[in-house]
């Protein structure tokens, strides 16, 4: 006999026998997951993962009651069926794999799992006609629903004022090393290394078009040298830097802005007044490294002014040396 093996059931025509199942095998997922957070915020967030420990206990507590309805009313041989072997049924994004996970990232998928467990307690509800069952089903839909306030009486209970200040100022670590770092890094290649080339073909040939052509692909390509660079250099496991990924879009992306912002004046056709707007965003440019730097690194403000501008005016100087040399 033939079977259609990539066919999934649809959930209207699961039975209440496999509506527990599929409940039972749910709220272990999802306790395994939760479980997974735990782990990956043991060290950098111990308070935290205590709140996502008692989540865990608390799913593998649906779990048992789920189980005892089942047994009671089917018997011990529980069906295996899981979300994927449902058509339109909610999947689980396996964001948990990835690693460097930020905090806020998994408090999100926190809240979301809640939200699509809730929703399917209330639909399976809708199509039981056990009373038991339809009670528990409607006690689960309840307690999915007020599991962001018991996650918040877990965090107080967890998460101390000391705790939560250790927490933040890590989350903000992570962020300056993942993102603020190798976007700098990038910021600053593509604004100053490109300086010279870009104003030495402008006073070269004083041909605006062709001076932003050069500016481009100078541009394009240091973004596309330093994004792969930072992203091969360290895959942050040992380092806790971040994602490589991430941190080479950060520098990627950045160092083509850098070396955008004083290519694109050259877009317009009078020399003189694109070159002016281009010294305009060249201090910008610098003054916004200088920002960066005092914001996020605690460099004092005049300090970083002077060095940024120190080099950047050595690198412009040098471009417009060459050009009309």
């Amino acid at each position: 006999m033939y079977m259609n093996y990539g066919a999934r059931r649809r959930f209207a025509d699961l039975s209440e026998q496999e509506i527990l199942a599929l409940a039972i095998s749910a709220e272990e997922d999802d306790a395994r997951i939760y479980a997974t957070y735990a782990d990956r915020l043991r060290n950098d967030y111990p308070a935290s993962a205590r709140v996502f420990e008692g989540m865990a206990e608390e799913e593998n507590e649906h779990r048992r009651r789920l189980i005892d309805l089942f047994e009671t009313r089917f018997g011990a041989t529980i069906p295996l069926i899981r979300r994927e072997h449902v058509a339109g049924f909610y999947a689980r994004r396996p964001v948990w794999l990835v690693e460097n996970l930020g905090i806020e990232r998994i408090r999100d998928e926190a809240a979301r799992m809640e939200s699509e467990a809730h929703d399917f307690y209330v639909r399976a509800a809708k199509n039981t006609s056990d009373t038991a069952t339809r009670k528990l089903l409607g006690d689960l839909a309840t307690a999915e629903s007020t599991h962001q306030q018991r996650a918040g009486a877990l965090t107080a209970e967890h998460v101390d004022s000391d705790a939560a200040e250790t927490e933040a100022q890590e989350d903000r670590r992570q962020f300056i090393l993942t993102w603020v770092q190798p976007g700098l890094a990038g910021l600053m290649d593509g604004s100053v290394s490109t300086l010279a080339p870009i104003f030495a073909v402008a006073f070269a040939t004083q041909d605006t078009w062709t001076t932003f052509l050069v500016g481009l692909a100078a541009s394009v390509g240091a973004g596309i040298s330093m994004g792969f660079t930072e992203a091969a250099s360290d895959d942050g496991v040992l380092s806790g830097r971040g994602a490589p990924w991430k941190r080479g879009i950060a520098s990627g992306v950045m160092t083509t802005i850098g070396g955008l912002g004083h290519a694109l004046p050259y877009l317009i056709p009078d020399f003189w007044t694109a070159t002016l707007i281009a010294f305009a965003v060249v201090f910008v440019e610098l003054w916004a490294i200088a920002w960066i730097q005092n914001k996020y690194m605690d460099t004092p403000f005049l300090r970083a002014a002077f060095q940024v501008v120190v080099g950047g005016a050595l690198v412009l100087g040098a471009g417009i040396l060459i050009g009309t040399g």
